[in-house]
């Protein structure tokens, strides 16, 4: 078996607010603080990695196994996309559009034209609400139901009844390729419901993302044929590119059986894994208890990570921006990430203190292969966390 990495994003696991968090609105935000204190959160395994002596994030007891780092987010934004791109050696100098007043008259009318089809709603909203206010309107009418958010996305919600799923991603596909340039949003992405009211949303969500502008570390590592394993929304959050391999998930709990299944197997590469529900299910709905529970969760799964790890193996766990469920805000907050760097090749203990990108990772994934980093952003520290 060759050299591996397992990189995996707990999605929005922030540990305090950025400097510029003011200019987003996101002062005071905590996403770490707002759940380490509920009685539902224990992560004995995340601890022991260091969780807890990085930089500003205090409470740390005991000599730590791994390698920890406070990562400052040197792209303009705090949406998955520019994280997870920034994460892998792409920085974005610029934030991707959003749209707090919904999409201009122009892009939906061309938009209309694609699908011969008329929108409802157009503005940000909650993916669970916009199908109860607007979803029997829907039915009655044939308009898709186009909403945004506080990210960089447009989505499209339709009742699998009357736009079957397929006819749902056509549409996708067709605002794809309409949302470029000025309109280039992060993601497009597929909302499919089902039943009667209250409505239900159906697992068959799909992403369409904007083309990486630049390399990553997973198109370096492809083109130098190592394999390139994504779990979750990693391989669309990339639109595929450098990635030999997608497996989707449904839930955390499904993401880290096809990690450890990816484990398992013998190969020489990068797994990159993203768990969502502590985004998608906990943060925007500022449940702190589930998210708390969520974390506890993970942290057990964890530990027969651990077990698997071999000789050669780099696991290393981060985020991509925070969503403080404690705050008034539902959106995304402007915070540090955490990140955590373990193996049997590493020493441990050691402080990296505030690392001035998320693409430090990135570059020091391409480092554990012997490749050169010049291809992206970031700054490797291999050498300072191996034996």
């Amino acid at each position: 078996m060759g050299k591996r990495v397992f990189l995996t994003v707990l999605d929005s696991m922030g540990i305090g607010e950025m400097p510029d968090a003011h200019l987003w609105g996101d002062e005071g935000s905590n996403t770490l603080g707002a759940i380490r204190n509920h009685p539902a959160f224990s992560c004995p395994n995340l601890e022991r990695l260091g969780l807890f002596h990085i930089e500003g994030v205090g409470g740390g007891v005991g000599a730590p196994e791994g390698c920890y780092a406070r990562m400052r987010e040197a792209s303009m934004g705090k949406d998955t996309t520019i994280g997870h791109w920034e994460i892998a050696g792409i920085v974005s100098p610029k934030p991707l559009p959003t749209y707090p007043n919904g999409f201009p008259e122009e892009v939906l009318r061309r938009f209309e034209a694609l699908t011969g089809r008329g929108v409802l709603c157009n503005k940000p909203y909650s993916g669970t609400d916009v199908i109860r206010d607007y979803g029997e309107e829907h039915l009655k009418t044939g308009k898709l139901i186009v909403y945004t958010s506080a990210d960089s996305v447009f989505q499209i919600a339709a009742h699998e009844d009357l736009v079957p799923v397929e006819t749902l991603y056509r549409y996708c596909e067709q605002a794809r390729a309409l949302l470029q340039g000025e309109h280039g949003v992060g993601r497009v992405i597929a909302r499919p419901f089902a039943g009667e009211h209250p409505f239900r949303r159906t697992p068959k969500r799909h992403d369409y993302s904007l083309l990486p502008p630049s390399p990553s570390m997973a198109t370096v590592l492809a083109e130098q044929g190592y394999a390139t394993v994504s779990v979750g929304k990693i391989y669309d959050i990339f639109a595929g590119q450098g990635f030999s391999e997608g497996h989707p998930t449904v839930s955390n709990e499904d993401g880290m059986e096809k990690w450890l299944s990816v484990m398992d197997r013998d190969f020489e590469g990068l797994c990159f894994v993203n768990l969502v529900d502590f985004d998608m299910t906990y943060g925007h709905r500022n449940n702190v208890e589930g998210y708390a529970r969520a974390m506890t969760t993970f942290d057990t799964g964890l530990s027969r990570v651990l077990e698997r790890l071999g000789e050669d193996d780099l696991l290393i766990i981060t985020a991509d921006h925070g969503c403080d469920p404690s705050t008034p805000s539902t959106d995304h907050s402007r915070e540090y990430t955490p990140m955590l760097a373990y193996g049997k090749k590493l020493k441990a203990g050691v402080n990296l203190g505030t690392r001035e990108s998320f693409a430090d990772i990135g570059a020091t994934v391409l480092q554990w292969f012997g490749l050169p980093t010049g291809a992206i952003s970031g700054k490797g520290f291999l050498k300072e966390i191996l034996q």
